[in-house]
């Protein structure tokens, strides 16, 4: 089985002109706008699941989405899609949001981006967040680490903001996306130490050298192998096949040398990784 846990979606009514901007600078080549469902269930043909959320990013990665988009997206493709909901705590109605993303379009988690929203995960604001996730079994997904973004303040993007909060709410589950680059090493040690805390290594394949000094790290720190790390591409801004490719060829960069080597074991267990075990308190059958 292989699970894709970070997917983006939007319509192109959603999309603004920061994104042009920003994306340029984001990774080679250049970024699709396009994630409306149909577009990103066929890019999603070699995966089994994928777990799906809009942004609300319209001031600083320029994708101003919309729940119902996910909650489509789930409609349609049941079979594929598992939906969360974005949330900018910002907004005033951000938890009548949130609510009706669950309760209503059954949405199954949050997403959110403090650097994006400009908001600290520290922040007051975050609090009924973090309580209804925890009264309602959801997950938070969160991006951790650097952006494209000018106006987004990176600080907010540092994992050690997540040890505070998994301490403060430890039946809360976190994942911290991109493994927080650059700050990997820190979410390495907070995911080590916090049993709620896990990461994944959406779109890293693209910067090859970084992205085996964090696999090595991760090696060494020993969460590859406690379940720990998880699969994603972060549709649009990557695809399946060049992800699960670039994973699976990290160790070529270092052949001849006397450098350490990411193991098979450490590779395939994060290609074949099932969020849906443990994620959630219990489990999510989908």
């Amino acid at each position: 089985m292989i699970v894709d846990c970070h997917v983006n979606l939007w319509k192109p009514e959603h999309v603004r002109p920061l994104f042009a901007v920003g994306t340029a600078y984001s990774r080679p080549g250049s970024v699709s706008p396009q994630a409306d469902p149909d577009t990103v269930y066929a890019a999603m043909a070699e995966v089994d699941k994928a777990i799906a959320f809009t942004l609300r990013y319209g001031d600083s990665a320029g994708i101003d989405g919309d729940d119902d988009v996910t909650a489509e997206a789930v409609a349609k493709y049941p079979d594929k899609f598992v939906g969360f909901a974005a949330v900018d705590p910002r907004r005033p109605d951000a938890m009548a949001l949130l609510e009706r993303a669950h309760q209503d379009l059954k949405l199954k988690g949050v997403k959110f981006g403090p650097i994006y929203n400009g908001v600290s995960l520290l922040d007051p604001r975050m609090v009924p967040v973090y309580e209804y996730c925890v009264a309602n079994n959801l997950p938070l997904t969160m991006h951790m680490g650097t952006t494209f973004a000018e106006n987004a303040p990176i600080e907010y993007g540092r994992p050690m903001l997540v040890d505070e909060i998994a301490s403060r709410y430890p039946d809360l589950k976190m994942i911290m996306a991109h493994m927080a680059h650059p700050w990997a090493d820190e979410c390495i040690v907070v995911a080590r130490k916090r049993p709620n805390v896990y990461c994944e290594v959406s779109a890293l394949f693209y910067r090859p050298w970084q992205f085996y000094n964090i696999l090595i790290s991760a090696q060494e720190y020993r969460i590859s192998e406690r379940s720990k790390i998880f699969w994603g591409t972060d549709y649009p801004f990557a695809g399946v096949r060049e992800s699960i490719d670039g994973l699976r060829a990290i160790n070529a960069q270092v052949e001849g040398t006397a450098l350490p080597r990411v193991s098979s074991e450490t590779i395939e267990a994060i290609i074949h990784s099932n969020p849906f075990e443990h994620w959630w308190h219990g489990g999510l059958q989908t």
